[in-house]
């Protein structure tokens, strides 16, 4: 009798360790996945493949991969999140898209506010606008008679609908009161190329894909869309557009980071603690700062004011894209 009442606590105790040391595993030997849903090489796989490198240290040295899955206003990568397993192993990182999906994007296949654990805000991204090589304004003022000059055979490119370069020119036309017409393409990449080749006149971008080019003299840069002047060297003598002339004209994208909903709360702590180590990390800092980012540093690293802040962008940008009667299919 005494044996028995021996072996059951032993037993338990075994138990009770394999338990304890299988949920401290994550995330153990496999990949963990950022998906990104937009094209290689533009502005929000440039942050997901910096934040994979700075995650991977936080996490036990697993290894940490970026999946591009772009289409539908960003919608395609978002639902392949939400439709994943809630094991931490496949996540998401969106722009302000996600505050702009549930009005721009018809018969939506999942719930933003809703269908995803937030597990913190990652950067805060200036916008630049910039033009072709040939086109003869060299500053805002003159961009501005060239414009009065050309309405009606104006070209916009943007990255498609839905994405950041996309929302900057709904704002752009609607701030300067011209209707442009607007070239989507599959991504950034190529939105760059054509405006780079001339093909395009005009395009509103974030300033992690137009810094370089902008440094390298490749296309024509007009101002940056924040309130005051930015500090990389390719853009510290960028004038705002404000101070041009564009009175109230400020756009910033920002990213966020993004689990599947059901996603066990050890895990998504383990998440969110890796993301605000990374978020610390002077090499993730230095990568962003030198493309114009500025990397988050306030409570908004926290999920639960991710998702406070991502509801009041939902708030602010539906009736913005409702009156421009867009939307992606």
């Amino acid at each position: 009798m005494s044996a028995w009442k021996t072996v059951v606590p032993a037993a338990l105790l075994a138990f009770t360790a394999l338990g304890v040391h299988a949920q401290g595993a994550f995330p153990g030997d496999k990949p963990i996945t950022l998906v990104v849903p937009f094209t290689a090489g533009g502005p929000t796989d440039r942050v997901a493949r910096d934040l994979a490198e700075a995650l991977r240290k936080p996490l036990g040295g697993v290894t940490v991969v970026v999946d591009n899955a772009a289409g539908a206003g960003g919608s395609i990568g978002a639902n392949k999140v939400a439709k994943a397993a809630p094991d931490g192993h496949t996540l998401l990182v969106h722009h302000i898209g996600m505050s702009t999906m549930p009005t721009l994007v018809r018969n939506i296949p999942f719930k933003v506010e809703s269908d995803f654990e937030y597990l913190g805000m990652i950067n805060d991204v200036p916008m630049t606008l910039i033009g072709k090589p040939a086109l003869p304004a060299n500053n805002y003022r003159e961009l501005t008679a060239w414009i009065a000059q050309n309405k009606g055979k104006i070209n916009l490119g943007n990255a498609g609908v839905g994405s950041a370069s996309h929302l900057c020119g709904l704002l752009f036309q609607n701030a300067v009161k011209v209707e442009m017409t607007t070239v989507p393409y599959k991504g950034t990449a190529p939105a760059m190329t054509d405006l780079m080749g001339g093909q395009i006149d005009l395009m509103c971008d974030q300033t992690t894909n137009t810094a370089s080019q902008i440094e390298g003299k490749k296309v024509k840069a007009y101002g940056v869309t924040t309130a005051g002047r930015l500090s990389p060297p390719a853009l510290k003598d960028l004038p705002t557009l404000q101070e041009s002339g564009l009175k109230d004209f400020q756009v910033t994208i920002w990213h966020g980071l993004y689990a599947p909903k059901g996603t066990p709360a050890d895990i998504q702590k383990k998440l969110n603690d890796a993301l605000k180590v990374a978020l610390k990390d002077p090499d993730f800092i230095k990568k962003q700062e030198g493309l114009g980012a500025v990397v988050v540093a306030d409570k908004r690293a926290e999920p639960a004011e991710h998702k406070k802040f991502v509801q009041g962008e939902i708030a602010k940008w539906s009736p913005i894209i409702k009156a421009a009667g867009v939307y992606a299919d």
